[in-house]
């Protein structure tokens, strides 16, 4: 455990790797988090992270210092963890180095862009003893818990099936992180993460354990570039239970995800990855809607988790452990294969 959490009440200092768009969620927390900041910025483009640690510097806490080189970062000894926001197929070289400096880390989904790839960074956390954890932020949502709550009490009776849909309409640019192969592009890794990952959620709940699926069929389309454009996958499971999915850079859709079963239907409504509400719908009687508004911007939960973790002195989170992040990885390697979607660097 990091000699600075040792000491109760102390403050906890992020470290930071690529300062794009996303990575502003997560500064927003951690500089409203009461005993957290944000302590230092590292990417390849120094002017764009000192712009970056000026937008989030505020009063009440010592201003982000901006890193010019990643081993300034990594040699840091205030730095407690380390936050990874690059495009997917970078994050496998920055978790590495950071594991074997010893800094745990948060980073966002998906951790990389393969299982083999997964496989070899997880032992490498757990041979160092350092903390890595995905940052699938929807597991932690206020939301999540209430219809985990009525998925664990059999609100619906036995579940018969899953449908969620998670597209946007995004213009091709073969050289965007979206459509680019050699940056891991495509719309399973981007957007399918989340369908995937909660539907193995879903299960865990009401069955208390997610098996294997009996079978996987998916179809898509491709973009010029090769990468999945769109994509349209079924997942069956013992009983004849199936989860349908699509997700695509080329189409609108409602983007909740559904459960169904015998008795009626709980629903996470429009933007599910990121829902307010939840909603139980039994047969015959009127929808009961709970809402469960963000605290902040939704991040705050994933993030919390990772530093009660890492001050416990832990590998890994209960809530999304090492575990999860590998078996959604082989589904959507297993997608990918029947898509025929190959990424140079494999």
């Amino acid at each position: 455990m990091n000699e600075a959490l040792s000491v109760a009440g102390a403050e906890f200092r992020w470290g930071l790797i690529g300062p794009g768009a996303i990575a502003h969620q997560f500064a927003e927390v951690v500089q409203r988090l009461p005993g957290s900041r944000l302590a230092l910025v590292h990417g390849r483009d120094a002017g764009r992270a000192g712009a970056f640690a000026a937008r989030w510097s505020v009063a009440d806490r010592p201003p982000p210092r901006v890193a010019r080189e990643l081993s300034e970062l990594l040699a840091d000894p205030d730095i407690d963890a380390i936050y990874i926001a690059t495009p997917h197929a970078q994050h496998g070289a920055a978790i590495r180095a950071c594991l074997e400096a010893g800094k745990p880390v948060l980073c966002e989904k998906p951790l990389v862009p393969t299982l083999a790839e997964a496989e070899a960074l997880v032992a490498l956390a757990r041979q160092r003893q350092v903390f890595l954890m995905e940052a699938l932020w929807t597991r932690f949502l206020p939301a999540y818990a209430v219809a985990g709550r009525w998925l664990r009490e059999q609100a619906i009776g036995p579940l018969r099936g899953i449908q969620s849909s998670f597209c946007f309409p995004a213009p091709y640019e073969a050289e965007s992180r979206l459509f680019n192969p050699a940056l891991a592009g495509g719309a399973l890794l981007d957007l399918g993460v989340y369908n995937l990952n909660l539907t193995r959620w879903v299960l865990q709940q009401a069955w208390g354990d997610c098996p294997a699926p009996t079978s996987i069929d998916a179809r898509g389309l491709l973009a010029p570039t090769g990468v999945d454009q769109r994509v349209n996958a079924m997942l069956t499971f013992e009983g004849g239970l199936s989860s349908q999915f699509i997700c695509a850079f080329d189409s609108a859709a409602d983007n909740a995800l559904t459960v169904f079963g015998e008795r009626g239907t709980i629903t996470l409504p429009r933007w599910f990855s990121q829902a307010s509400e939840a909603v139980l719908q039994r047969r015959g009687g009127e929808p009961q809607r709970v809402a469960a508004p963000l605290r902040i911007n939704g991040f705050e939960g994933e993030i919390e988790e990772a530093q009660q973790c890492i001050a416990a002195g832990r590998l890994e989170s209960a809530v999304m452990p090492h575990a999860e992040t590998l078996a959604v990885l082989g589904w959507m390697d297993e997608i990918r294969r029947q898509l025929g979607v190959r990424y140079p660097f494999e």
